[in-house]
């Protein structure tokens, strides 16, 4: 690590329908016994946002300290902007959460073992964020930013196992109260169904997004599905599925203007922004320092 790794401090949410809370008593436990003479400290969240803060007051208070998010994806993505609202430290993820896609795209061994490595030889890696700036506010996405019905379609499916046969009726219910999103970008205006911008290679259980994308390599994938009617969007929607929807990988900021008030979706955490907004995505390269 930059800094030499001094703790670990885990933050979880006691109330979690999921694996969170034992998942945390795990990583302490063996971690107990593979890497003794490391802190361990477990912390609980007690509202919407608090992990944020608790992630930056962490990092703040010690040098050399992990934050562990024992959650899924939306729990990590309070995690890393409090750690990089903090300006250091370092933040991983305990997936115990359901579709768990940063874990899946990025963690190659158990988390545990990773965080033993940092402690005893230093070893650690960076990975790069994206970067939306919109209404006046900045956030930072540890793995996609969607805009349309891609992101909530793909959050519909992740909690259900399905087959064929009953995702494409869900996908269909989803889609059939929507309604296209028009945005201006270099000029045009553009009526769209789902514009993602992604950091790793799929979106939920189910959306392949890319292929050889990789989360340091400088470059994030955009996936567009311009608006041609409600069977042309379902349609497209499942080659998303299969991985064969069209995406382009790029370096430089995307930057467009929106028409109405718009949700972005962030790591499947809301992002409004207002009508006539100036938004803009961007790559942070290697800018989030964790254990892998």
């Amino acid at each position: 690590m930059s800094e030499p790794l001094r703790r670990v401090v885990v933050v979880l949410n006691p109330n979690s329908t999921g694996d969170g809370p034992d998942n945390a008593r795990g990583l302490r436990d063996e971690l107990a016994v593979t890497a003794p003479d490391l802190p361990v400290e477990l912390v609980e969240t007690e509202r919407a946002g608090h992990a944020e803060e608790l992630a930056c007051d962490a990092v703040r208070a010690e040098p050399g300290t992990l934050v562990v998010s024992a959650s899924g994806d939306g729990g990590y993505h309070e995690v890393v902007n409090g750690v990089i609202t903090a300006g250091r430290g370092a933040a991983a993820v305990l997936p115990s959460g359901n579709a768990n896609d940063h874990a899946t795209a990025t963690q190659e061994r158990p988390l545990a073992e990773a965080i033993r490595d940092a402690a005893t030889a230093g070893v650690s890696t960076r990975i790069d964020l994206l970067e939306v700036s919109g209404s006046g506010r900045t956030r930072v996405a540890h793995s996609y930013v969607g805009a349309g019905i891609t992101p909530v379609a793909a959050a519909a499916l992740n909690e259900h196992d399905l087959d064929a046969v009953k995702e494409s009726l869900l996908v269909a219910k989803a889609f059939w109260g929507y309604r296209p999103l028009t945005i201006t970008h270099d000029g045009t205006d553009i009526d769209i169904d789902s514009l993602v911008f992604a950091n790793i290679d799929r979106m939920g259980k189910y959306a392949q997004l890319s292929e050889g994308s990789a989360p340091d390599d400088g470059k994030f994938e955009t996936l567009l599905i311009p608006h041609r009617g409600k069977l042309r969007l379902i349609a497209e929607f499942l080659r998303v599925l299969s991985g064969r929807h069209e995406y382009r990988s790029r370096s430089t900021p995307y930057e467009f203007r929106t028409h109405t008030p718009m949700p972005l979706q962030l790591d499947g955490e809301v992002f409004h922004v207002d009508a006539g907004s100036s938004v803009t995505v961007r790559c942070l390269p290697l800018a989030l320092q964790t254990v892998a």
